[in-house]
């Protein structure tokens, strides 16, 4: 089945100035930059002079301003591409290997649209591989949606309410290219899978100032993961050592077939 989820590099002439006219950052995205997409839903009005007792009205779905004029991807407009694109994506990440997980296999429509997403959307000239996404959800919360683990950190990819914050955040650290959601809404795993990874593109941007060189997507998850104290120590931290694991069991099976 051919994908149609349509990527930058592969976009066509038309496409292009459709893009180029809704000034789009991303062919899949329902609505141009500076806007979010908003789902119809009901709306409670509180009373007032023309109406005492109150009223309900529907508001249809739409492209919405946001304040800060920046690029937010709303939890809405996340269900809606993941609805619309990526069940017909084929690739990496790899099924059937990870089998000491029950639900190892239940995300990778999301891993792999998400990924596909955020490369797209940063053309990194090592592009982030799905099979490492999965090695690290498999690291970070058993494929558990919920695995209350932690307290403060959230869903697949264990976000902590500090990052939580900073993907919120207009006027944080990242310049552009939000996610706006709750924090009920980032329980969602699509949700959770697309700022996860919006995060660890970040991480390496923050790794590779750290290091003063391009950081690779390991060195990436070592800040993901908040590790260099113990690797600077010369530790290798367990959780590092299983996602080797899992990621080359990924790969080599992907390899082979």
């Amino acid at each position: 089945m051919e994908s149609t989820f349509i990527s930058l590099d592969d976009t066509t002439e038309e496409n292009s100035k459709t893009i180029s006219q809704h000034e789009k950052v991303h062919p899949c995205r329902r609505c141009g930059k500076g806007k979010h997409f908003v789902r119809e839903h009901v709306v409670h009005i509180p009373p007032s002079q023309t109406h005492p007792d109150g009223h309900v009205s529907t508001w249809h779905e739409h492209c919405a301003n946001n304040p800060s004029h920046k690029d937010e991807l709303s939890y809405d407009e996340i269900n809606h591409i993941t609805e619309k694109y990526f069940s017909n994506l084929i690739g990496s990440p790899t099924a059937n290997i990870l089998t000491e997980f029950p639900n190892a296999d239940k995300y990778d429509k999301q891993i792999r649209g998400w990924v596909r997403y955020w490369n797209d959307i940063f053309h990194p000239e090592d592009p982030l591989n799905p099979n490492l996404i999965k090695a690290l959800i498999a690291t970070e919360s058993s494929f558990n949606p919920d695995p209350k683990k932690i307290i403060s950190a959230h869903g697949l990819m264990q976000i902590t309410n500090l990052t939580f914050r900073v993907l919120c955040n207009t006027k944080g650290e990242l310049k552009d290219y939000l996610i706006r959601m709750t924090k009920k809404q980032l329980l969602s795993p699509s949700t959770n899978i697309c700022a996860g990874i919006r995060w660890l593109f970040w991480k390496k941007v923050t790794a590779s100032a750290r290091l003063k060189r391009k950081a690779s997507w390991e060195e990436a998850i070592i800040e993901y993961k908040g590790y260099w104290d113990q690797v600077e120590s010369g530790h290798d931290p367990e959780a590092m050592q299983h996602l080797r694991e899992y990621f080359n069991r990924l790969e080599e099976y992907q390899t082979i077939f």
